[in-house]
């Protein structure tokens, strides 16, 4: 084969002589390296394929931290509403008295929690923090169905639709419950809001973001 063909090299000075000397002198040419192969010379069509693999590889993990990065920002959206959503602290009267936006739990040894009243506002508070889990739970599932069906430079609107409406539904429970909570809780409204009502107005912005990366987002192979 061509790259392993050997070119010859000239022989060291100490080898040069006469015809008697070189052929008494047989060992000092046999232990130079007039004879080593000389190296391949790097084809052209190689060279162009490791630097498309190289480039492909960098586009490979840009496109899978991208990915990662809008799964994680969405998985932490649903936790969030999945939190303040069941967690009850949503209102503090006391260290002893806490409420959310299911039952009121009071502290007397043990945490005795009950049903709480049946408000309009808060039941609508109710509704608005359910139908944004599942928003977001259906966008996660729509992301996955449309990253294997959906054709090469479509985008991601569905998806990004009801992220965005999860925001929007999270917004409003946190929202009314902001100006109602005096109606909602009645006489015992004097206290101070607890972290989940915190995580759930965290949430919001978190969701708009992520649903805006959906619509913006352009599939790629």
């Amino acid at each position: 084969m061509l790259g392993d063909s050997i070119t010859p090299r000239p022989p060291p000075a100490a080898c040069v002589g006469s015809g008697d000397r070189l052929a008494a002198d047989w060992r000092c040419l046999l232990t130079s390296d007039s004879l080593v192969p000389s190296p391949p010379r790097p084809n052209r069509f190689v060279k162009d394929i490791l630097l498309k693999i190289s480039k492909l590889e960098k586009k490979v993990c840009k496109m899978i931290v991208l990915l990662t990065g809008i799964i994680v920002l969405h998985l932490a959206v649903l936790v969030l509403l999945l939190i303040s959503t069941v967690v009850n602290s949503w209102w503090y009267f006391s260290d002893s008295n806490s409420l959310d936006i299911w039952q009121n739990c009071t502290w007397l040894e043990f945490w005795n929690c009950e049903p709480y009243t049946t408000n309009e506002w808060l039941q609508a508070v109710q509704a608005m923090m359910i139908l944004s889990i599942i928003l977001s739970f259906l966008s996660l599932i729509l992301f996955f169905c449309q990253l294997f069906t959906l054709q090469k430079g479509g985008r991601f609107y569905i998806t990004g639709i009801f992220q965005l409406l999860a925001g929007i539904c999270v917004m409003s429970g946190a929202a009314i419950y902001t100006v109602q909570y005096p109606h909602i809780h009645g006489e015992r409204y004097s206290g101070s809001y607890g972290f989940t009502y915190i995580l759930a107005w965290i949430a919001f912005p978190l969701a708009l973001c992520s649903g805006i990366i959906y619509v913006i987002l352009r599939k790629r192979e």
